[in-house]
């Protein structure tokens, strides 16, 4: 079970762009195979920061006017956020020592 919180269109802002921690925010949908691959490592990242950082997910499929408006074009797409500003992204499915190595620059 995901310990990652799901943000929809209307939360987005107050969940990620308000939140006064590091967001990691990762774009997936139900039917994307690289999606559920990248799903494990999302959540032993959120374990693993868990004092340092938020890790939502955004279902691409339920809400594009979040996906459109970040230029999703492919996901899993991971996005990093930091004071309402998107500072980084990581575009498929990545080990985690990558997506670690990404994060650390931002805590």
């Amino acid at each position: 079970m995901s310990t990652a919180a799901q943000v929809t269109d209307s939360s987005f802002k107050q969940e990620v762009l308000e939140c006064n921690v590091p967001v990691l925010v990762d774009f997936w949908a139900p039917w994307c195979g690289p999606c559920r691959m990248v799903a494990p490592v999302v959540d032993e990242i959120s374990e693993q920061y868990k004092d340092q950082i938020k890790v939502v997910k955004v279902n691409t499929d339920e809400n594009p006017q979040v996906a459109s408006q970040y230029g999703i074009r492919s996901i899993p797409t991971l996005m990093i956020f930091k004071g309402g500003l998107k500072v980084d992204m990581v575009v498929g499915a990545v080990p985690k020592s990558t997506l670690a190595s990404t994060l650390e620059k931002y805590l």
